[in-house]
């Protein structure tokens, strides 16, 4: 019986730590991409180091052999003038130094094994960062959309359907009011005297109101002749 007791703490215990989670899913995961990310730059630091070392260790490599090659021509001369002791000091001398530079090849070697695993691994893990970055944002996003789908109910989308009947309403009842003011100001012309006459000028009965384009244009070339008549004389 106590270790049934015991496994329903642990679960009720585990159901309330996965409920809590669940809960704060997207600040968790805000904070766990901040420390990939932290720990994707403190691995571009570890190249960035690794490739500086690797540097000095080619300066390093490379003074080692000048000096090499300089102590090669000192002691062919020292032996060219029999001084044994001198090219014996020097022979040492060199020995060394081979030593050292046989040290400096092998180090080049692991720090380029080293900064080609690094930047695999870099890679991998800037890819893998963005890949979680683009999930948060989605992640975010589907969670405001259903914080607003909790903030607008059903009840409030009827409440839009109602509003948009009352003004569907209001749009019909302003229309026939627009209507018979229209149908009204229609009525009071047709009873006057000059509608009456300005639609039996417009039927062609009596003088034109108005003129035409062919009358004004008419007139304005009886104008131009006269003009010209008066100028030629």
């Amino acid at each position: 019986m106590f270790k049934q007791f015991a496994t329903l703490l642990r679960g009720r215990a585990h159901e309330a730590a996965t409920a809590v989670t669940d809960r704060h899913a997207l600040p968790i995961l805000r904070q766990q991409i901040r420390d990939c990310a932290h720990a994707v730059q403190m691995s571009r630091k570890a190249v960035a180091v690794a490739m500086a070392q690797n540097e000095q260790e080619k300066k390093q490599h490379d003074r080692l052999t000048r000096q090499i090659a300089d102590l090669e021509t000192r002691t062919l001369a020292a032996l060219d003038q029999n001084r044994e002791n001198l090219a014996q000091d020097a022979a040492e001398t060199i020995a060394h130094l081979e030593a050292e530079r046989d040290v400096s090849t092998q180090a080049q070697a692991r720090f380029d094994t080293e900064i080609a695993r690094l930047r695999t691994v870099l890679r991998e893990a800037e890819t893998r960062l963005r890949q979680l970055q683009r999930g948060q944002r989605l992640a975010t996003a589907t969670d405001k959309t259903q914080r607003l789908q909790q903030v607008a109910p059903d009840s409030g989308l009827s409440t839009l359907r109602e509003a948009e009947d009352t003004l569907h309403r209001l749009q019909e009842r302003q229309s026939e009011m627009d209507a018979t003011a229209r149908a009204m100001t229609e009525l009071e012309a047709t009873g006057s005297a000059e509608n009456i006459r300005d639609r039996l000028a417009e039927a062609g009965c009596g003088t034109p109101l108005r003129s035409s384009a062919d009358e004004v244009l008419e007139r304005l070339k009886k104008k131009a002749r006269k003009s010209g008549k008066s100028k030629s004389n």
